[in-house]
Formats: C-alpha cells, structure tokens, sequence
C-alpha cells in the first residue's frame, strides 16, 4: 500500500479576536481597536497550514451541530480539506478568546474544546484507517491525551511518520514518547516536558537531548525570533527565521511551522529541508492577521526559501 498525504488529529475552535493597548485588570472594562472572528484550534490551523503548502489534509475532530460546526465545515471544503468530523447534537463546537497587544502582536489566549474535548479512544478507531493510510499523521493536545496517545500509537504501528506538538503544555507519561518519530515544542512546553529552562540554542539542545532519551526520534524546538532547534542523535542545527516583514500578529506561528513542515516532509523532502520550509512559513504568517488566514500558499513560501 502506497501511503500519501498529511492526516491530523485536533480541534477546531472558532477564534474570536480582540485587539486593544492591553489587557484589562479584573473588574475592569476597557476600549478596544478591532475585533474578527475566524477559523481557529491548533490542528485546525495546522491543517490549513499543510494545505495551502501543497499536501493532501485529513482532518480528525469533533465539531457541534450548530452555526460554528457548519462554518467549520464550508472553510475545509473550500480549502480542499477532508474531513473525519462529526457534529455532536449534544456539545457546542469549540471557541477561543483571544487577546491581541497592539504594539506588539503578542497574545492571551482562552480555549474551550466543545465537541472536540469528548474525542475518545473510540472515534480514534473509527478514523484508524485515515491515520494508516497517511504518510506523516500529526496531533497536539487540545484534544484529550488518551485519544493523542492511541492515535500515535496507531500511527507508528502502521509505518506513518509521527509528528507530535505538545501543546498546550500538559504533564505526560513517557509511554507517549516511544511513538513519536518527531516532537516540536516551543520554549515554555520544552521546559515543561523536560525540566530544562530553556532560553536559547543550547539550553534547547540540553532539553532535546532529554527528550531524545525519551525515545524520541528526533526533536524540533521552537524559540521564536532566534529560530528553531532541529536535533537528533546524529546531527544539531540552528534552523533560523525567515523575516518577511513587520510582525503583525504571532497567534498561529507554532501551527503554521508545523503544518509547513508536515507538508514538506509529505511530499518527500529531508527533515533538515522540511524544518527551513516550516520556518519560511511561520516567517509569512505572522506578517498577517489571524491564525488559519494568515497561512500562506507554497509558492509563496518557496519563493521566500528562494531570498
């Protein structure tokens, strides 16, 4: 059997953005600049990402019976996404506030799953043939650990490469690691997973190395504006940003750099190739608002890999 394509396991939440000077102190009632509501939840994001770079995306969740559920639903058919994604009469689908910092970009973030948090074990199984059939298969955990950990498993079992984000971070049993061909944290969740502070290259490396004697396959740090961290056993780089322009909006870095690179990997290119193309893709999105919109298409990202 000839294994094609990116599967992925996550939650959509419908994002609602507000953008203002600061946020406000409890009690408080403030003005803000903007508001927009958009298309959002990490494997959500993750999986536009991979679409807009080039890969074929199944998309695995859990979506309510409700007007969120149906918008979810037109922006994959749009974006030429499958889907595995009931609608739950009984739950609500996800939704996020998030708080923009004008100045900055930077953000705050509440997510409440809806449906997507009653993914069990058993909607994992009835979606097993999508995780076989893959060639990379990707989750996170906004969605519950047990239905991650199973997928995963899956996954390895069938010969599909895994790539896991632990995000957000969360406490877990090192079973998890074994089945996880490549982990890709950012600082706070390195740190939280290894013990490690983690502020730079180096203190990256020292928290790679402990997640490499987890059983990891290979590690991916992100840090940000000082780039990445790619390393395993037998090589360590510096995998740098790709500026592109004024920083607009950070919401969707991590997941664009995780879709750019599952896509990559996808279609056959090296890790080390795969890691700069989801770096050049995070480098675009951020110059952009929102999470899911802010993804750019592959020749855009080819082109700034180009520079």
């Amino acid at each position: 059997m000839t294994k094609s394509g990116v599967a992925i396991l996550g939650i959509y939440v419908a994002d609602l953005a507000f953008r203002a000077a600061r946020q406000p102190v409890m009690g408080e009632t403030i003005l803000g600049s903007s508001f927009s509501m958009g298309p959002g939840g990490k494997g959500s994001n993750q999986a536009v990402a991979a679409a807009r770079a080039g890969a074929a995306v199944t998309f695995i969740t859990k979506l309510g019976k409700d007007n969120f559920g149906d918008a979810a639903l037109a922006m994959y058919a749009k974006e030429g996404i499958t889907t595995r994604a009931p609608q739950d009469p009984n739950n609500s689908t996800g939704a996020a506030y998030i708080f923009l910092e004008e100045k900055t970009g930077s953000n705050a973030i509440i997510v409440v799953a809806g449906a997507a948090g009653t993914i069990a074990v058993d909607d994992i199984e009835a979606a097993g043939d999508v995780i076989r059939n893959a060639k990379i298969f990707m989750t996170q955990l906004e969605q519950p650990i047990p239905a991650a950990l199973r997928a995963l498993e899956i996954a390895k079992q069938a010969g599909t490469i895994t790539i896991f984000n632990p995000a957000p971070a969360a406490t877990l049993d090192d079973a998890i690691y074994k089945f996880c061909d490549y982990v890709t944290p950012n600082e706070s969740e390195a740190a939280m997973l290894t013990g490690v502070s983690v502020t730079d290259i180096e203190s990256a490396r020292k928290a790679a190395d402990v997640l490499l004697k987890k059983g990891v396959g290979a590690v991916i740090i992100t840090l940000g504006a000082q780039g990445s961290l790619f390393h395993r056993q037998t090589q360590s780089l510096h995998i740098p940003i790709y500026n592109s322009g004024a920083v607009v909006d950070t919401t969707g870095a991590g997941d664009a750099f995780n879709g750019g690179f599952a896509a990559a990997l996808a279609r056959g290119e090296d890790p080390v190739q795969a890691a700069h193309f989801g770096s050049a893709t995070a480098g675009i999105s951020v110059t952009r608002a929102g999470t899911a919109p802010s993804m750019p298409y592959k020749n855009e990202v080819l082109e700034r890999l180009k520079k």
